[in-house]
């Protein structure tokens, strides 16, 4: 099982864990609401796990330009 972290806005591979039985309170999800997880955490049919969050670049925007949230993604 792999866990892969996704930016959410432009699709970047933020990092992996692989191959490691990390459980939710490890991962911080058990903080997270129910509504928070169905939109950030995406079970694969081989087991992974695809985490949606956000890349630096993005980041970067949106503490430049706040209006950009008002948009699902962004191309870079």
């Amino acid at each position: 099982m792999s866990i892969h972290y996704v930016c959410r806005y432009c699709g970047t591979k933020i990092g992996t864990i692989e191959n490691k039985i990390i459980d939710y309170e490890t991962l911080g999800f058990h903080k997270l609401t129910e509504s928070e997880r169905m939109n950030m955490i995406q079970y694969e049919p081989d087991g992974n796990i695809q985490v949606k969050s956000i890349c630096e670049d993005c980041h970067e925007s949106f503490t430049i330009n706040p209006s950009n949230y008002e948009h699902d993604y962004i191309i870079h």
